[in-house]
């Protein structure tokens, strides 16, 4: 059995406003060392819950946990070029098969190729087609993880153009339909395996609509 962590670190990033303050000194002869994070619910590795773009819908803490733990199958996409859009042709190709109701993994390694502390990591990356996004769909995942900013809208974001809700292609498609988007996970070069078990249980933040996650896979059970 091998684990391998699958998480981007919460650290100060460009994107998101992240600050960890810590009280107490044991050197100094405090008793204890406290820390404290503010950090948004969607940056870094995370998990969306359908709140994140519907009115009434549910938030994080009803996401069921076998929708986001259980078998999956890892899409290597691994040979991807910058500012590439993915069909669903080059997703069937890397798809190593399997059935309905496992969580879907695309491995493109952009980490790899980007530094996600930069600007570069979002604004030249590989992208999802809404052809790709539906025929995801059809293979009716719980969840589908990404380890590229899958949507080429988010780059405009970086700019603070107001992108309508259909041009997020992955969410308008995926999410909305209720399938669970894991977003934002690295280091997917070092699995070896197509088949993995995947953790990726949010925290159980009430009212949230998205949660931070410690996401890894676990090879050869």
């Amino acid at each position: 059995m091998r684990i391998v962590d699958l998480s981007m670190p919460i650290a100060p990033h460009f994107r998101w406003a992240t600050r960890l303050s810590i009280k107490g000194d044991i050197a100094a002869g405090d008793r204890f060392r406290v820390s404290r994070l503010d950090a948004t619910c969607h940056g870094f590795s995370h998990v969306d819950a359908q709140a994140h773009i519907l009115a009434d819908a549910p938030t994080i803490e009803a996401t069921p946990l076998e929708r986001v733990v259980g078998p999956c199958r890892v899409f290597d996409l691994r040979d991807v070029k910058p500012n590439e859009e993915i069909g669903p042709d080059r997703l069937a190709a890397a798809d190593p098969g399997g059935p309905e109701g496992e969580i879907l993994l695309l491995s493109s390694g952009w980490d790899r190729q980007r530094d996600y502390t930069t600007e570069a990591f979002w604004r030249e990356a590989p992208y999802l087609s809404r052809a790709a996004a539906e025929w995801l769909q059809a293979r009716k995942p719980t969840a589908v993880a990404f380890d590229f900013p899958q949507d080429y809208s988010i780059r405009l974001l970086l700019d603070g153009i107001d992108v309508p809700l259909d041009q997020h292609v992955t969410h308008d498609t995926l999410l909305r339909s209720g399938v669970t988007l894991i977003e934002y996970v690295v280091n997917t070069t070092a699995l070896a395996a197509r088949r993995v078990l995947l953790c990726a249980a949010p925290l159980l933040i009430p009212n949230a609509d998205g949660a931070p996650s410690r996401i890894f896979a676990i090879e050869g059970l």
